[in-house]
Formats: C-alpha cells, structure tokens, sequence
C-alpha cells in the first residue's frame, strides 16, 4: 500500500508522517490532576499497544500535574487543551511532547504567539484539531451545516495563523461523527497541504457501534494511503480503543508484527462447538505478540484448504477436530481438549 508523504514531526520519541509508521493514540478518562490515577490509566495503554497518550487539561491543577505525569510516562504525553493560552505555556514547561490547541480560539496574535515561542523552544509540535462542533460561525452560517469543505476551511484558517509566526511543525484533525463527511474532510485535507493527519471519528459511540463506524472511516483512509497517526474514539475503557486501532492496522498490513486472527461464520457442516471455541481462543491470544496468523474453522473438510495461507489452525468434526501448519495435517485431538493443544502449538511456534 503507497501512504502519501507527509511532513515528519517529532513527538516525543515518536516520529509522524514521512516514512514514519502509522501510529496509535489513546485518551485518558482519568481526572488529570490525579497523576498516580492518570499514570496507572497510561500504562495500562502503554502495555495494551497505545504509543501517544492524549491528557485534558480543565485547568492550571491539572496542567502542573504534567510535570509527575510526564517524567513518569512510558509513552509522549500531549496537552489537549481549549481557549486558555496560560495552560499550553504551563503544560510546555511541564514536559509535554506536544500540545493540541486551536490557535483562532485563543484570543490575540500576541497570546499565540507566545505560544508558538514556547513550542519552538522545546521543539514540540502543535495540533489543530477541527470538528463539526467547534466550527467558526460565519462557515456554519454559509453552509448551513457541518461540512467536508468547512472542515478543511476552519483547519486551514488555524494552520495560517501559525504559518504566518514561521511555525511548520503542525499536526491536523478534522473529526466528524459523519462518517462520509469525516471521509470526504481528510481527502480534501491530503490534497490541500502536506501537514502529518490525525484520523478519527469523533463521538462515534459505544464499542459495538462506535467500532463500526470507526472502521470505515479510518480504514477506508488509510487503504487509500491517507493518514498518519490514529485515535479510535470509543464510549468505553479506552483499552477497547487500542484494541480496535491494532486489529485494523494489522488488517491492512500496516503493522509488520502481530497476530491475526480468522474464524468461519459456521455452517451446517459444522459438528463442534465452533463459537464458544473460536472465542476463547481469540480471548487467550489476546496478548499474543508473534507475528502469525491463526485459524480456527469449523469443518474439516474445507478448513485446512480454506485457510491454508494460516501458519497455525483448527478444523472440528464430528467430537473432535485437526490441528493444521500451513494446510497440513499435524494430529487429531479431541473436540474437549483442542483448545490447550492449539496453544500448546503455538507455543513452540
């Protein structure tokens, strides 16, 4: 898959765009002014696959917990903070790798930059991140609603307002919980600048339908090479968040590493327990970090042929089933015990 070359922006010991991997983020839910409760969240991301951590910042309480929060961190933290300027410069002098803010809703020139300075100091990037809710009022008056062009438009008017101070390092959002117009916004986006993208579906709903939509609107992106680093935004534990973002980037082969998982939908052929099964297989390999991929199909007739190009698999039949490498048969196993002994291949593997 060709991705676009984007500008490489440093964030922390993370690089974004250029030749640069596909990167995952996360938020936490935490009260950030509790640092031992926001670090315990952000390690608990970190060992779950998260590589960029987002922190709100209410006020100037939190913003001075970054400094803990930061110097303890496993993975760059990154202030998102809204209108008050003095919170970007305390969360920069604190240790942030990076700073989300809207330079157009911060007050005056001068307050931005002040900012910019800061920023340009420590070397950290800055990202604008748009939405269908945060739209300037003239747009919304001109278009009627949030759109895939004023989206684009309001980004660009905040990514002026830093050029214009010689500020490049710039990293950009424009999430809508449209799926189509969230879509329609990021290719406008990839074809009008050349600024690392953040992708997202923003307020896309709880795990069940909030991964759906995700998955179209970032992996419909991303197949088309569109898109630097991801945020899977989920009403729910934000580890459901990681989960989401690395199954998709392994689909689309935008991981080197990592297991994937296959499983047939079952049919009438099928003579085991094939979803109780496939379930706790996928449940037990869920930390699983070899870069293979495992098969669990329900019959054996067209199992192993089904999934030949799986390095590891199972096929039931009638009260028992194969274990397969590759298309071919390796032994027999009863339907109670094919479980411990897929493992137990896997293992070795």
């Amino acid at each position: 898959m060709e991705r676009k070359q984007t500008r490489k922006v440093k964030v922390g010991n993370k690089f974004l765009g250029g030749d640069s991997p596909v990167s995952i983020q996360s938020m936490t839910n935490t009260d950030t002014r509790d640092a031992k409760k926001t670090l315990d969240q952000i390690n608990e991301l970190y060992n779950a696959g998260c590589e960029i951590i987002r922190c709100a910042l209410p006020d100037m309480e939190a913003a001075e917990a970054l400094k803990e929060i930061c110097e303890k961190s496993p993975i760059p933290v990154v202030a998102d903070i809204h209108f008050d300027y003095r919170l970007a410069l305390e969360s920069i002098k604190n240790g942030v790798s990076a700073i989300r803010i809207n330079p157009g809703n911060i007050g005056s020139v001068e307050r931005v930059k002040l900012v910019v300075e800061a920023a340009k100091e420590k070397g950290l990037p800055i990202r604008i991140g748009v939405n269908s809710g945060s739209l300037e009022k003239d747009i919304l008056a001109r278009d009627g609603k949030p759109t895939a062009k004023g989206l684009v438009e309001s980004a660009l008017r905040h990514v002026k307002i830093l050029e214009e101070l010689e500020f490049f390092d710039i990293v950009i959002s424009i999430k809508s919980s449209n799926v189509k117009t969230m879509i329609d916004a990021y290719r406008l986006m990839s074809e009008s600048c050349d600024y690392p993208l953040h992708l997202g579906v923003t307020e896309s709903g709880t795990t069940f339908r909030g991964t759906i939509k995700s998955s179209i609107g970032i992996g419909t992106l991303l197949a088309e090479g569109i898109g630097d680093t991801i945020r899977v935004s989920l009403t729910s534990d934000p580890i459901e968040e990681i989960k989401v973002a690395k199954e998709m980037l392994i689909a689309l082969e935008l991981r080197e590493s990592g297991m994937q998982f296959i499983s047939c939908p079952t049919c009438g052929r099928t003579q085991i327990n094939l979803i109780k099964i496939a379930e706790e297989v996928e449940r037990r390999l869920e930390n699983c970090n070899k870069n293979i991929k495992v098969a669990v199909m329900g019959c054996i007739v067209n199992g192993p042929g089904e999934a030949r190009e799986a390095d590891i698999g199972i096929a039931g039949g009638n009260g028992e089933g194969i274990i397969f490498k590759k298309g071919k048969l390796i032994r027999k196993v009863k339907e109670e015990n094919l479980v411990e002994a897929l493992l137990e291949e896997i293992e070795t593997l």
